[in-house]
């Protein structure tokens, strides 16, 4: 998309060799590897593509564009864009790229972007793990002008394992390399947080409710929208009222735990409640316990699974 990234790819991106990943490939995989696996769950699109897609468009995450403005995949702003802007030189002078508030916005807006895109919807048709047939639909689509950039795609893929995100599975731990959280990728400008804002283990913000909080005031405090705090935390906008020591999560929670395979309950107690403690998103925890109602008591002994 931006030739700028490709020429950068040809003439310096270190790819992994005979099994390992270098650093830099490392790092971004580590930071952006479950959030590329959220994408596939919601979009249909292979984990595999979105990553390569990023690490190729964002150099790794170290584009002047993706500092700036997050913008991880090279996205221009085109006529339906009303969100922030920048402009740069790139196929054009001072063309329009889309602004993110974070890296996580940035691969949400290009799942968006495939999705509402006539021009790509054949590669809706595909097996979700065909990242072969991906790679050259996007080529054949117009998505870059590079005429190698499915091989590019598919070179990445394979040299650094990542079809191993299209079953789920992660191919680079999380004590194999330093990470770089997803909130240091906020930009710099983002409003403050004013209260003591505090991070789960299993890698979201979170804050803890005060006597008489509400949603509302947590959201103005924050700057985070009201919609989005109900989003993140899987409320309707209905409820608003807090608990005194509830957690409320300033990030979308997680798919799967990163410390803990099960629990055993030492009383009862639901997944609602459960998905809360833990930091998880509380569907895939329904489907992976095979509990069809998130609020069904479940008995003292019962094991749950994480992950």
């Amino acid at each position: 998309m931006n030739r700028l990234f490709f020429l950068l790819f040809i003439t310096g991106l270190r790819i992994a060799v005979a099994g390992t990943i270098d650093p830099k490939t490392g790092r971004y995989l580590i930071t952006y590897q479950e959030i590329a696996i959220e994408q596939m769950e919601k979009y249909k699109i292979p984990a595999s593509i979105t990553m390569a897609q990023g690490m190729l468009e964002s150099n790794y995450g170290e584009s002047w564009l993706t500092k700036k403005s997050n913008n991880h995949f090279g996205i221009k702003c085109h006529a339906s864009w009303t969100g922030e802007k920048t402009y740069a030189d790139d196929d054009a002078s001072q063309e329009c790229f889309r602004v993110y508030p974070s890296g996580r916005e940035s691969f949400e807006d290009h799942s968006l972007f495939l999705q509402k895109n006539k021009r790509y919807a054949s590669l809706f048709t595909l097996n979700p793990k065909d990242y072969k047939g991906w790679a050259k639909g996007l080529q054949a689509a117009g998505y870059a002008t590079n005429p190698s950039y499915a091989e590019l795609l598919i070179n990445l893929i394979e040299k650094n394992e990542l079809f191993k995100l299209d079953e789920g599975k992660f191919p680079l731990s999380e004590g194999s390399i330093a990470k770089e959280s997803d909130d240091q990728a906020k930009r710099p400008n983002t409003k403050p947080i004013v209260n003591e804002v505090l991070n789960h283990k299993n890698r979201v913000r979170y804050i803890v409710a005060a006597e008489g909080d509400t949603y509302y005031k947590i959201s103005k405090r924050t700057g985070i929208t009201l919609h989005q705090l109900h989003r993140y935390n899987e409320t309707t906008d209905a409820v608003e009222a807090l608990k005194k020591g509830e957690l409320i999560y300033l990030d979308p929670k997680r798919i799967r735990s990163k410390d803990k395979e099960s629990i055993t309950l030492t009383k009862n107690t639901t997944l609602r409640t459960i998905a809360q403690q833990e930091a998880l998103r509380l569907r895939p925890l329904m489907r992976r316990n095979h509990v069809s109602s998130a609020d069904e008591q479940l008995p003292t002994g019962r094991k749950v699974f994480l992950r």
